[in-house]
């Protein structure tokens, strides 16, 4: 990349999750880096650099709009990178990717949007391959703990001759904290194309609906429910793991982040193995009400989501969600923290379980880390895999970002396990609907 006036330019910055990233830089940074806020409000982004202190009196203010195209690519020009917590980005985030792939200027997003990816890779990919930028997507708690966590343990796998990747399935053990207002809207967003779009609605049922080379994937991701029990099973997704007694329910961001990781797979020529079946749960346990929680997690997400895509119960529903812009207080933040499981077979037998994690609210506070430090890197660091185009977190960091958020207090812990005495190779094989979903 030639050399440019900024190293990063923060986009949103005054939005809640952009503070608090503006907040990380600040502490984080160093005096060398050349760094940028950027947004809609002038007096705010004043507003803000007088917040964050001494850190960021030199750092420079631009104000520009996400519809102002010209205003953003000559933006984009001026730095090497630029992240962006403006979303929904299918609705605002298109003019600042496409202003960043054709400047050749990294770009990193927070989406959990599998349209915007999907538009990325079909409208951008091509562009930002030619100028050498890279577009990295999913920079936040959607996806990086599930990229990198899977990332980590193929690599491991590879070091000790094991084969690759086979069953993989990531459990969520703990989790607190909350999902922002900006996702949510995300949700809204994309819930509302579906329902007016057929082409959307396909793209969102296919498992591999982002592999740009899709007539190499698994022609079919989904088994065709035909028995009442299998219906009920696609409506309600709640399995018992016979071996364990262990419940378990859906995870909210898993539709998008198993596609993030079979995105990763593609993209370096299935590294982690032809072979891989992903899938993301949350552990309920085994006590007399885990079914009863899986359950009640299974309906009531699953009412979330369709009633978001009708405007009488979406208006319902909006008065009990955080808007964009908000979030929790920061003691409620400090309390946050996460904690999840991969247990993978490989194609050899040999079992591994990565634990990831951090005492951050995953949603806000670690989220500010995760984007901050992947600005930092594509800034920065030297031994990255020098991939343009459109890339995830795995394929564009690797293990320079894990590197850089274990310094930052993540854990991304891999050891290899033989099974125990309650425990044989399907222990989290799931059924076809989940391992696909």
């Amino acid at each position: 990349m030639p050399d440019r006036e900024l190293d990063i330019v923060l986009y949103g910055a005054t939005g809640f999750v952009g503070a608090l990233t503006a907040a990380h830089l600040s502490r984080h940074a160093g005096t060398d880096v050349r760094i940028a806020l950027a947004g809609r409000s002038r007096p705010k982004l004043e507003a803000l650099r007088v917040e964050l202190g001494p850190s960021a009196s030199s750092w420079e203010l631009v104000a520009v709009d996400a519809t102002d195209a010209p205003g953003l690519r000559a933006l984009a020009e001026r730095t090497r990178v630029l992240a962006t917590t403006v979303g929904p980005y299918a609705t605002h985030g298109k003019d600042v990717a496409r202003a960043c792939a054709e400047s050749g200027t990294h770009y990193a997003d927070l989406t959990g949007e599998v349209l915007f990816v999907r538009w990325s890779l079909d409208e951008l990919d091509a562009t930002a391959r030619e100028t050498g930028a890279a577009i990295v997507h999913a920079c936040g708690f959607d996806s990086i703990p599930s990229d990198l966590g899977v990332l980590t343990t193929a690599q491991r796998v590879a070091a000790d001759g094991e084969g690759a990747l086979a069953e993989t399935t990531l459990l969520v053990r703990s989790l607190r904290g909350g999902f922002s207002g900006g996702t949510i809207d995300s949700a809204r967003q994309q819930a509302i194309t579906a329902r007016a779009d057929a082409g959307a609605r396909r793209v969102l049922s296919d498992p591999y609906a982002l592999s740009p080379r899709r007539a190499e994937e698994p022609s079919s991701g989904r088994k065709r429910a035909t028995g009442a029990l299998d219906r009920l099973r696609r409506l309600v997704p709640v399995e018992r793991d016979g071996a364990t007694g262990r419940w378990t329910g859906p995870f909210v961001m898993a539709s998008f982040n198993t596609r993030i990781v079979r995105l990763s797979n593609t993209l370096t020529d299935w590294s982690y193995g032809r072979d891989l079946r992903y899938r993301e749960a949350t552990d309920f346990g085994s006590g007399p009400m885990s079914p009863v929680l899986a359950g009640g997690m299974a309906v009531g997400l699953g009412g979330v989501l369709a009633g978001m895509a009708f405007r009488p119960t979406r208006a319902l529903i909006d008065r009990f969600l955080p808007k964009p812009g908000e979030g929790p207080s920061p003691e409620t933040q400090a309390a946050g923290r996460f904690r999840l499981d991969i247990r993978s077979t490989t194609t050899t037998g040999a079992r591994y379980r990565t634990t990831v994690g951090a005492d951050y609210d995953p949603g806000y506070g670690a989220t500010a880390i995760m984007l901050g430090q992947t600005a930092l890197a594509l800034a920065l660091d030297e031994g990255l895999p020098r991939r343009a185009g459109v890339c995830t977190p795995a394929t564009a960091l690797g293990e320079v970002l894990v590197e850089r958020l274990r310094a930052q207090g993540f854990v991304f812990d891999v050891e290899r396990n033989e099974p125990g005495p309650h425990e044989d190779a399907r222990v989290g094989a799931g059924t076809d609907s989940q391992r696909n979903a």
